[in-house]
């Protein structure tokens, strides 16, 4: 499962040329559930970017520790707060890397799962929002996760499903059919991540400085020849 993320600085709009920055990205090196971050939604038939609560926070939610940020691609019409948002509301979270914990003898390993070409990753998100007013809002979104893929699960059995530049308009479109977005959810492929092992200061969400993403190992990459 997703539960930190690192956000650098990126160059979003080498990735899409059509975006539209109207708020700057917000960055940091260990960013936790429960925090603002930077989205990309749809808005008047173009891609934007908007600060969103990391949180999903419909208007029935009474207790702020109960909004997931994850959703399960399998389940997404399980509960009536994924399947409306999927239906209506798609997003993307543009980011560096993921973190992961793999399980040793004594304590869990933090690694960082970026791209081996350490490109920007557009994560698939769902948002709702809630009317604080009649004029006052806030928006608040959960990550979509799928299976990990087989080289990857060691380090953790769920990911958030990475969308590619290319079909980002296709999942941001409302008008893209559920069926059709849904096809885009599936484990990133061996060869696209790798990942490295980082400082157990990233343990701490409060620890924000770029020494949570330094590696202190080699990246690990998939091997065509060594399977």
């Amino acid at each position: 499962m997703a539960g930190r993320l690192y956000i650098p600085q990126l160059d979003l709009t080498r990735l899409l040329p059509e975006l539209c920055q109207e708020t700057p990205l917000l960055t940091g090196a260990n960013v936790a559930p429960r925090r603002t971050l930077t989205h990309i939604r749809r808005e008047a038939d173009r891609a934007c970017t908007r600060p969103v609560f990391w949180g999903l926070t419909p208007a029935w939610l009474t207790v702020l520790d109960h909004a997931p940020h994850c959703a399960r691609a399998e389940s997404l019409d399980a509960r009536p707060m994924f399947r409306e948002a999927f239906g209506a509301r798609r997003c993307l979270v543009p980011v560096g890397g993921v973190y992961l914990w793999k399980m040793q003898p004594r304590f869990k390993q933090p690694f960082l799962v970026t791209r081996i070409d350490r490109a920007p990753l557009l994560l698939a998100g769902i948002w709702c929002r809630y009317h604080t007013t009649l004029v006052e809002h806030t928006d608040s979104m959960a990550l979509v996760t799928v299976p990990t893929n087989d080289f990857l699960a060691p380090l953790g059995d769920r990911l958030p499903a990475l969308i590619a530049a290319d079909d980002a308009q296709r999942w941001l479109d409302p008008e893209t059919p559920t069926e059709t977005a849904r096809t885009l959810l599936r484990p990133a492929p061996r060869e696209l991540l790798g990942a490295f092992p980082v400082s157990r200061r990233v343990n701490d969400p409060n620890n924000q400085d770029p020494a949570c993403a330094h590696p202190t190992g080699p990246m690990l990459r998939w091997n065509e020849q060594e399977t």
